[in-house]
């Protein structure tokens, strides 16, 4: 028996993390590959290190730790460096994920906050998969709001999988285009599905 493993997917600024969150108050045990990935940036980590070999060590601070604030723009802006950058560091993410599961109960829901899931083939690794949306338009605002420059913002939206991609590869849709008490219930909704399904995998 393990645990319930699931993926919580969406756009930039779509609100999946208000999601995690809400998921995290009614019981998951949830975690965030962004989370995960800062670990890895950390001195001496193999995520810096990583990074130091691939685009050598002015991408690294003075004390050993990722410049996030310089590798972010260079690698948004060529695919091919996010390729890459990717290749390496998402096994690193999934054998931390596979540490949290291990520690987890067999009955447990265990969510895992990954805004690339669709782009990078993770389906596989989960028993169910949730992606939150909400339209486009939606979301640059949402982004511009929370201090993000609108290229930027723009620019990551266009590197990120289309919501119909999103769509395609989930078990459950949360729609979020209204307030927190309706995405609430959503998410309520599909909390009660995950647990039924998490049951059902250990009777």
């Amino acid at each position: 028996m393990t645990p319930l493993r699931v993926g919580l997917t969406g756009g930039i600024a779509s609100g999946k993390s208000t999601v995690g969150a809400m998921l995290a108050e009614m019981g998951c045990v949830v975690t965030d590959a962004d989370a995960l990935v800062a670990d890895l940036y950390r001195p001496g980590e193999p995520g810096a290190e990583a990074v130091a070999d691939l685009f050598g060590p002015r991408m690294l601070r003075e004390d050993g730790s990722v410049d996030k604030e310089a590798l972010g723009p260079a690698v948004f802006a060529d695919p091919s460096s996010r390729s890459r950058l990717e290749q390496v560091i998402h096994p690193l993410v999934g054998k931390r994920y596979l540490e949290i599961l291990e520690a987890a109960g067999d009955d447990a829901v265990v969510v895992l906050e990954a805004p690339l899931l669709a782009e990078t083939g993770g389906r596989g690794r989960h028993d169910a998969v949730v992606t939150v949306e909400a339209p486009p338009g939606l979301r640059l605002e949402r982004a511009v709001r929370r201090g993000l420059d609108r290229d930027q913002a723009a620019a990551r939206m266009d590197a990120q999988a289309a919501s119909e991609d999103r769509r395609a590869v989930a078990d459950f849709v949360i729609e979020n285009t209204g307030g927190l008490d309706e995405l609430r219930t959503r998410v309520k909704a599909v909390y009660s599905a995950l647990k039924r399904q998490a049951s059902s995998c250990t009777d």
